[in-house]
């Protein structure tokens, strides 16, 4: 599967479209998410053309790796997360319902989030 260089996020990142931004660095762009599913849903998304994670992890540079993680942890405490607690999210491929095919990860927090899965409370 080739890079969808249209994709909403791509297009975000060139200004195109609008996003209310949280953060950016040379690595990230990091932004409130439009639909949020908890008070705190910031999207942080790399500069660079990933489609999902696996490709991420497959030919990102370290230091787009490092610099990556280094920024979800910095928009959490900037978001006062890191005390209460955080969920990250990411979703690679249809069985996992990925919509966007640029790899991003969602930051979840605000209030308590429940099990893992909806309904599910086995996986505390």
């Amino acid at each position: 599967m080739t890079y969808d260089t249209n994709n909403i996020f791509a297009r975000i990142l060139r200004g195109e479209i609008p996003c209310d931004k949280v953060y950016e660095d040379s690595h990230v762009l990091a932004f409130n998410d439009i639909a949020p599913a908890a008070p705190v849903h910031v999207l942080v998304v790399p500069r660079g053309a990933y489609r999902s994670f696996d490709d991420f992890a497959q030919r990102a540079k370290a230091e787009e790796m490092q610099g990556f993680f280094a920024a979800i942890q910095k928009i959490a405490a900037m978001k006062g997360l890191a005390e209460g607690g955080y969920r990250l999210i990411t979703n690679h491929g249809a069985d996992a319902s990925q919509t966007v095919h640029h790899f991003h990860v969602h930051i979840l927090g605000g209030r308590p989030l429940g099990g893992l899965l909806a309904g599910d409370v086995s996986a505390r």
